[in-house]
């Protein structure tokens, strides 16, 4: 079912449309909170779920189109907007009981995007992955697929600048190693696609350049993963590499930049201090050369080049997402955004080719934030959507960095939000571990979860857990293995350190999280009832080694030796169900609150159905709550708004803040 633009535009006419000279801020979203000690009003869950309802905008490379995601009539959609002047311009309706993985354009007519789903499949649950186009002359959807394809149907290795073809890497079936197909963006895509790269022996993961030649392949076989690998289209691949755990380096490979006839680009590899930087890369000798930008304690977490491959912008997070603009035009349009918006964080999220048009994301750790466009042309922002406005951020709390020092003297980093207008002493507690919990990380920006437990009178620490993202090599590789285990020890020392620290009352405090934040509250009571009182989670992992089989049925083989050796370590004799919820769950005496959304294609809803049979089955505190059609978060304001009443109630039954 298509909905007609003017539904879309009469849903969305409500949003203002004032525009700012970059002589002076937007005065919406610049005004700071007066200092004050008072108690802040309490903000109701409606408020903290109700949405600008739009996200994830997306220029067309022309700068004429912006897509985004939307809600209307109850459905979620995508809606291609006019830029310059917000007129809907087509929209439709995302499939039901479908996730929608990521979206972009091919060209300036041709949407692309992945969708999940769940399927059974030998006595369990699949995700499985597919390529849609939408193409704008035509109005017309169309999948890109083979009649035969395996699980994963989304591996795009390129796309077509003008929009006319992608390849794609896919399996036969899902018994087959994947082959490169070129499939053109149309209604003729299945019979029409041609195989570019038959599938070789053994490798599962295959690259391209920056014009479409399939360059490298890589091919695991057992501990060992070799590096095949050519210079141009028509010579053979040749194996050039041969990577044991010791000299694989995963930052490569998830970000690397082949260029045409050249066998030199650029890779992120850690330097002489550790830190990942950006650094020039031979691709045949797998040589690093001079680094291009580097951050002293940090990871660079990506970089984009710009048409003649040249570094334009890298980014790094530090205790908030940082850009570093190599253009020196760039840079000072950057500078000027952020004089313009006056102490918020400012992302630019989408640049059309010409820079003429910018979508720009400003935001701060106490303010929801709001999409803006840039117009090149008037040197103007343009407000497009607030994403929360009925938040005033005059009234939420500041989070603030910290750090303590584990039982095993590691240093953990996080963040310690303390509710307003109380003494930080003996406050009721909230541990809310991120998710993940690998290649994750928690950071100094808004979060809805942290402003709504602060607004309700609770401390509220995020901690940075040993394996969290942009720490370095090092304290990424001292969680492997550690779910459960060391990473939980993290947690519950957050814990003793608020409590040295005067701020927590030992005696109320609780574990909330989702994902693995999720799993990590179900564990804290189950592991430590001694410190607990109750926890919340949200699509939660139940049974690890079930998880760890669901996710093993869309990684390439290869991938999976590593996953399940990060995921379990090498410790003799350990099994996952010593630090499953599931497996345990006899042990369970405190209260818990179960969440999970019935579509979730990245925590199958399975877990938590085992999960609450087995409590109702041993007779455990167990409340659960299912928000139907919802995935691994939130789509719909009213189910995020039961969240919050849900949760709102749970804690005032079972840890009280006043």
């Amino acid at each position: 079912m298509r909905y007609p633009v003017a539904a879309i535009a009469a849903a969305w006419s409500v949003l203002s449309w004032p525009v700012a000279s970059l002589a002076g801020p937007p005065a919406s979203q610049t005004a700071q909170p007066a200092p004050t000690e008072a108690t802040p009003p309490r903000i109701s869950p409606a408020a903290f779920a109700k949405s600008g309802g739009i996200s994830g905008l997306r220029l067309s490379p022309d700068g004429k189109l912006v897509a985004l995601k939307g809600r209307s009539n109850d459905h979620n959609m995508i809606a291609i907007l006019d830029a310059g002047t917000r007129d809907v311009v087509a929209s439709f309706t995302i499939p039901a009981k479908s996730q929608l993985a990521w979206y972009r354009w091919a060209g300036s007519r041709r949407l692309l995007m992945s969708f999940s789903s769940t399927t059974p499949f030998e006595g369990d649950d699949v995700r499985v992955t597919r390529l849609i186009t939408y193409d704008l002359d035509t109005r017309k959807m169309s999948t890109i697929a083979r009649p035969e394809m395996g699980f994963e149907g989304d591996d795009v290795l390129y796309t077509d600048p003008d929009g006319q073809f992608v390849l794609l890497a896919i399996q036969r079936t899902i018994y087959d190693y994947p082959s490169v197909w070129r499939f053109p963006l149309d209604d003729t895509a299945a019979r029409r696609s041609v195989l570019i790269q038959p599938p070789q022996h053994d490798i599962w993961e295959w690259y391209a350049d920056d014009s479409g030649v399939v360059r490298m392949g890589l091919a695991f076989a057992g501990r060992t993963t070799r590096v095949w690998y050519r210079r141009a289209d028509g010579e053979s691949f040749q194996s050039i590499a041969k990577l044991t755990k010791d000299n694989f380096d995963d930052q490569i490979w998830s970000v690397l930049r082949i260029f045409s006839g050249s066998d030199e680009g650029y890779a992120l590899k850690p330097d002489d201090s550790g830190r990942v930087a950006l650094r020039k890369f031979n691709y045949a000798t797998r040589t690093p050369g001079e680094t291009v930008f580097a951050v002293p304690g940090w990871d660079v977490t990506d970089y984009d080049l710009d048409k003649d491959n040249k570094p334009v912008v890298a980014w790094y997070t530090d205790d908030r997402d940082k850009v570093h603009w190599i253009d020196p035009a760039m840079a000072t349009l950057q500078a000027k955004l952020e004089r313009a918006t006056k102490g918020k964080d400012v992302a630019i999220l989408s640049r059309a080719k010409d820079d003429s048009r910018m979508v720009v994301w400003v935001s701060h750790e106490d303010d929801p934030g709001a999409y803006y466009i840039y117009t090149a042309a008037g040197r103007s922002l343009a407000l497009f959507s607030q994403i929360r406005p009925e938040i005033d951020p005059a009234t939420l709390a500041a989070p603030k960095p910290f750090s303590y020092t584990a039982r095993d003297k590691t240093v953990i980093h996080g963040y310690l939000t303390l509710p307003r207008g109380r003494p930080a002493k003996n406050l009721p507690l909230i541990i809310l571990p991120h998710g993940g919990p690998y290649w994750v990380r928690d950071k100094l920006e808004y979060d809805g979860d942290v402003q709504f437990l602060a607004n309700r009178g609770y401390a509220v620490i995020q901690p940075n857990y040993r394996g969290s993202d942009g720490y370095g090599d090092a304290f990424e590789q001292l969680g492997e293995g550690q779910i459960g285990r060391g990473m939980q020890d993290d947690l519950d020392d957050a814990m003793d350190w608020a409590v040295a620290q005067g701020i927590a009352d030992p005696k109320r405090v609780c574990m909330i999280g989702a994902s693995y934040g999720g799993y990590a509250a179900l564990w804290a009571v189950i592991r430590n009832p001694e410190r607990y009182r109750c926890a919340v989670s949200f699509a939660g992992v139940t049974d690890r080694k079930k998880q760890l089989k669901y996710n093993n049925r869309f990684l390439e083989s290869g991938e999976k030796g590593k996953w399940r050796a990060r995921v379990t370590g090498a410790q003799d004799g350990f099994d996952l169900d010593q630090v499953s919820p599931l497996a345990q769950i006899g042990k369970l005496t405190r209260p818990v609150l179960l969440t999970h959304g019935d579509q979730d294609t990245t925590v199958p809803f399975n877990q938590f159905t085992a999960l609450r049979s087995a409590a109702a089955s041993a007779g455990k505190p167990v409340e659960t709550l299912v928000f139907p059609g919802e995935g691994h978060g939130f789509d719909k304001p009213e189910s995020e708004q039961k969240w919050y009443e849900a949760l709102d109630a749970f804690l005032a039954k079972n840890n009280p803040a006043d």
